[in-house]
């Protein structure tokens, strides 16, 4: 009878609270309420077990954690996208993570990992959104197109994501919360059989993800 109840009261939370979203005009379930919800009805369902009263506790508990977390990617997410717009960098929202594709034509000369002076004043952008939520960690991660051998991309993949943070750095985040990978041309988004797609693959990912502990 609780899972029953719990299971009730999600699907009137998130029926009950929608948003329209300002870029689409798409009627959505707002992210922290989704993943606060979500939480409750875990944590909920593992009280249940026991006791109702563990239930109740446990649904209240995580519903306050997931909403914090998600309500504070929410606001980060949502002064990104105003940023960022018209930039050519993508913001995609996956739950509480917020993932940032910067393509190698905005960003990088070809076959070269010093940042286009172009570019400059929208890693500024970004430097300032990440600078005001600090409860983050940032991972950069570079790839290439299969153009020239694995030994090569990697490098040269390694060595953008690293310009890219240091430049963060630079505008003030502090190094502990930044993380560079280089992936080479192991994960392309597109096929490298033509000139677009190869396009696509050369770029640099940015990943926002709440603290441990925030």
């Amino acid at each position: 009878m609780t899972r029953i109840i719990i299971t009730a009261l999600l699907v009137f939370l998130i029926t009950a609270c929608t948003t329209t979203d300002p870029y689409t005009g798409e009627e959505k379930v707002r992210k922290s309420v989704k993943y606060g919800a979500a939480g409750a009805v875990v944590c909920g369902l593992i009280g249940a077990t026991r006791n109702s009263k563990s239930a109740r506790n446990a649904a209240a508990g995580c519903a306050a954690i997931g909403a914090g977390v998600g309500a504070y990617m929410d606001h980060q997410e949502k002064e990104l996208r105003e940023e960022l717009q018209g930039t050519g960098v993508q913001v995609v929202r996956n739950g509480d993570q917020i993932q940032l594709i910067m393509p190698s034509n905005i960003t990088f000369n070809t076959d070269e990992y010093l940042i286009k002076n172009e570019f400059y004043a929208t890693l500024d952008s970004v430097g300032k959104v990440l600078y005001k939520y600090k409860d983050t960690h940032l991972e950069v991660i570079g790839h290439t197109d299969s153009t020239g051998n694995d030994n090569y991309n990697m490098t040269l993949s390694q060595r953008r994501a690293n310009s890219v943070a240091a430049y963060l750095e630079n505008r003030g985040i502090p190094g502990v919360r930044l993380t560079t990978i280089g992936m080479g041309r192991s994960q392309p988004i597109a096929s490298n059989s033509t000139a677009d797609g190869r396009a696509q693959n050369r770029r640099v990912e940015l990943y926002i993800t709440a603290a441990p502990g925030s």
